[in-house]
């Protein structure tokens, strides 16, 4: 279970890079404006500094669970466990922050938490064997 879960960790963190390339460095591209929503070149002006930080704090997720989980696979329990635990539990909370506060972005919460349920709960289960 705990290579399952660094794999499906692993996976949630190339998740957020993505996320991370569309929000902080293509942010207002046709590419980013076909997954988060078209806007005029004002919105994207007044939300670019914005989507910088919040694609950074994707990106730091994403190197939390990469480097948890890399860590499990080298046979560091304890640290990568709570690396990989940090990051993609984080991952989640922000999905259900967004699942929350937004029901008309629910498919794109669940697109976010989606990875990082399946590799807490595979974690924990594994750690806890």
């Amino acid at each position: 279970m705990v290579i399952l879960g660094s794999v499906l960790a692993l996976a949630a963190a190339a998740l957020h890079v993505l996320i991370f390339a569309l929000e902080s460095l293509l942010w207002g591209t046709p590419r980013s404006q076909a997954v988060f929503g078209a806007q005029s070149p004002e919105e994207i002006e007044t939300t670019k500094l914005m989507a910088l930080n919040q694609g950074f704090y994707n990106l730091f997720l994403a190197v939390l669970a990469a480097l948890g989980a890399i860590l499990l696979l080298a046979g560091s329990t304890a640290v990568g466990g709570a690396l990989a635990l940090a990051g993609t539990g984080s991952m989640l909370a922000a999905a259900l922050v967004l699942l929350l506060a937004s029901p008309a972005h629910r498919a794109a919460a669940i697109k976010q938490g989606t990875l990082p349920l399946l590799a807490v709960l595979a974690l924990v289960i594994g750690l806890a064997i």
